[in-house]
């Protein structure tokens, strides 16, 4: 998956982290990145077989992580889960919402219940993982969350209405969070990556929360010019590893952004500049 370890840089030592999605993708390589950095980290994720798989390339960093099977969509199965993960770690001082799904269809053609599936997920499940860690941050050191929005949210990506909405709302709730906790210290961040190899644009992921994108048999191809990369990637690529996006994550939920809140920092290669 391209991680590259910095071993040079120990930010986390001491700090005790919850990845949701961490089973794949983005969510993975921030596991990884966090572990590398000296963190406590319990990765969440619906897919048992992910979660192994994020155990076994942790490899000798495997002593610092926990898993745990977690739906993010479902309000008691959030409750339980986070309640797990926090009295593993002790606590909590990282929250990182990297669990998703990726669906794309003709606007005319998206069902009520596939749009309502990827608010739940998506958007909803940001909304329930934060509500239920919030007591635990707030008594944790240099607390900070780091969501996961979208180049969708502010770009026009086509056949992807849905995901758009749910990845515009966790951009929105991340600066009313961000206000609303502002004086109780805790952090509020979001990611905006874009063109991104990940668990849910290869299709790698558990089937129902990070599916790949499936475009429309008929899609018009000629839509996406605007959304290409303008930094040229080895073997001509059009996507980025997730090392790409995790490195950015580990920043935003470390000490070392301690003045900056309330933003999102996009991670695109300058396709929407």
């Amino acid at each position: 998956m391209g991680f590259i370890r910095m071993a040079h840089l120990q930010r986390y030592d001491g700090r005790r982290v919850l990845i949701t999605g961490g089973g794949s993708g983005i969510g993975q390589a921030s596991v990884l990145r966090i572990l590398d950095e000296g963190g406590s980290v319990v990765a969440a994720d619906i897919s048992e077989e992910g979660l192994r798989d994020t155990t076994a390339r942790a490899s000798d960093l495997g002593r610092r992580l926990s898993t745990i099977v977690l739906d993010v969509g479902d309000e008691e199965s959030v409750r339980n889960g986070v309640a797990e993960a926090i009295e593993r770690l002790g606590g909590l001082d990282t929250l990182i919402n990297a669990a998703g799904v990726l669906r794309s269809s003709h606007f005319e053609q998206t069902t009520l219940a596939e749009f309502e599936q990827i608010l739940r997920i998506n958007l909803m499940g940001t909304f329930l993982v934060t509500r239920e860690s919030i007591a635990a941050l707030r008594k944790g050191t240099g607390p900070a969350v780091v969501n996961f929005s979208s180049t969708s949210a502010m770009f026009a990506h086509p056949y992807m209405s849905a995901y758009a909405a749910s990845k515009g709302g966790i951009q929105a709730m991340t600066h009313a969070l961000a206000m609303e906790f502002s004086k109780q210290g805790i952090r509020f961040n979001a990611v905006q990556p874009g063109s991104i190899s990940s668990g849910m644009t290869d299709g790698s992921g558990e089937a129902g929360q990070s599916a790949g994108p499936g475009l429309p048999a008929d899609a018009d191809f000629t839509l996406f010019t605007k959304i290409s990369p303008a930094v040229p990637l080895a073997d001509g690529a059009i996507f980025a590893g997730p090392d790409s996006v995790a490195s950015v994550v580990a920043m935003l939920g470390s000490p070392d952004a301690y003045f900056i809140t309330g933003t999102e920092v996009r991670i695109d290669g300058g396709s929407h500049m």
